[in-house]
């Protein structure tokens, strides 16, 4: 086992940095200290923003899918081997401060780049902030009404559901990055000026979607429409900051035919 002290910004725990993990495969509904090392590098590395608490959660779930997404492995929410390593060789996990605050009851986080002792608020000690900062949801917008602290971006279960309804109904059969992406489109235009700023609202707009004026929508979507769902809420958008997209194949708009082109997935154009 290798350690290192750190002096700033660690205090005087050690930092362990190899033989990191048992070898367990970690997976949903998982618990103990393999998912609390887990949830830990990924937070160190800004993936997660939940409580470290040793759960293996949809918001763990979620956190190391994005991680896979960006370091190039197979995305499949599992903690095997080859994640597991690289994930310990792109964080720092400093196991005895980790567990101190666990054991202690404190309210912790354990963000790189911010000092230990700002990520502490002592359980019981009154004081209602942090000490210097650190908060996980520091700088955060609030949870939007009726939605769940599970559920990823402030977004409600009646957002995720309806999304789903929306992807499924115009993209199944679609390959998953192109349900990703029709996904992703929703919300660029949730974000954008010129449309809707709700869920809803962008998905019932007028003409907007073919599935909502063939009556597609109201299909019972698949788990898979609806994990293409929570990627894009997580921030995967292999759109490419995509507004629209069309089939070729069966668009009858000359107008969305001149829209600036983006990229082609599965049978759909995404455009601006």
């Amino acid at each position: 086992m290798l350690f290192s002290c750190i002096t700033i910004g660690f205090g005087i725990y050690p930092e362990t940095r190899t033989n990191a993990f048992s070898s367990q495969i970690i997976q949903k509904g998982a618990v103990g200290d393999d998912v609390i090392e887990l949830q830990a590098r990924l937070q160190n590395i800004g993936y997660y923003h939940g409580k470290i608490d040793g759960v293996y959660g949809w918001g763990t779930y979620w956190a190391l899918r994005n991680f896979q997404q960006d370091f190039g492995l197979p995305v499949d929410g599992l903690g095997g081997t080859t994640t597991k390593k690289k994930l310990t060789n792109a964080s720092n996990f400093n196991k005895q401060f980790v567990h101190d605050q666990i054991n202690k009851g404190n309210e912790f986080t354990y963000y790189g780049g911010v000092d230990i002792d700002k990520q502490v608020k002592v359980k019981g000690n009154g004081n209602d902030s942090k000490s210097g900062g650190g908060n996980a949801n520091a700088g955060k917008e609030p949870a939007k009404p009726g939605t769940s602290a599970n559920l990823p971006g402030g977004y409600s279960q009646n957002d995720i559901q309806l999304m789903a309804n929306a992807v499924y109904g115009e993209s199944r059969g679609e390959p998953y990055t192109g349900q990703v992406a029709v996904a992703a489109v929703i919300l660029n235009r949730v974000e954008s000026a010129a449309f809707p700023n709700s869920i809803s609202g962008v998905i019932f707009e007028p003409g907007a979607f073919t599935a909502v004026a063939d009556g597609q929508i109201w299909l019972t979507p698949n788990e898979r429409a609806k994990e293409a769902v929570v990627d894009a809420i997580n921030g995967w958008d292999p759109s490419g900051n995509a507004e629209y997209y069309f089939n070729p194949e069966t668009a009858t708009s000359k107008w969305i035919w001149s829209r600036p082109q983006i990229k082609k997935i599965g049978k759909h154009i995404f455009c601006k």
